[in-house]
């Protein structure tokens, strides 16, 4: 067998924590890791105590039609990338890296537009993560450096 590296590596974790997920729509793994160690995972589904979506079995945003990536406010999950940030001290994580990994809930497919959300990523950049990694596909990922978050600004208008 073939010693798989290190991203892939890391990404089959994020993809092990996405199997606790409870979304009906996407389902989310992350993991942050700092100088090879694992800090924290999170997957999205409701707050602690609450009931979860596939519990009730019902979805607010896909009973109303709501495309991916929007109108967030009805979801009633905690994203993967806010869970492992919660889980996590904030020393850290600075420096580290968070490896993400999405499948759609249906079809258990990878998706192959795996990115954090605009909420998502304001956290990655407080809690002072450097790269997030992103897996779309089998053994295909795209390396985000969250500088690029912090300077392509994508919470102002355009004409600013």
């Amino acid at each position: 067998m073939e010693r798989v590296d290190k991203t892939n590596y890391y990404l089959d974790i994020a993809d092990t924590v996405c199997k606790r997920s409870t979304c009906l729509r996407r389902k989310y793994g992350a993991i942050i890791v700092r100088n090879d160690e694992i800090i924290s995972t999170g997957y999205n589904g409701a707050p602690r105590g609450r009931k979860n979506c596939d519990d009730l079995k019902f979805c607010l945003r896909e009973s109303l039609s709501v495309p991916s990536g929007q109108r967030y406010e009805l979801c009633r999950s905690v994203h993967a990338e806010a869970n492992a940030i919660i889980s996590a001290a904030r020393r850290d994580c600075i420096g580290a890296t968070m490896y993400l990994s999405g499948r759609d809930a249906k079809t258990n497919e990878y998706l192959t537009d795996t990115t954090s959300c605009s909420m998502c990523r304001r956290q990655i950049i407080n809690a002072g993560i450097k790269y997030v990694v992103n897996r779309i596909g089998i053994d295909k990922y795209e390396v985000v450096d969250v500088e690029d978050w912090i300077r392509n600004d994508d919470s102002l208008p355009e004409k600013l």
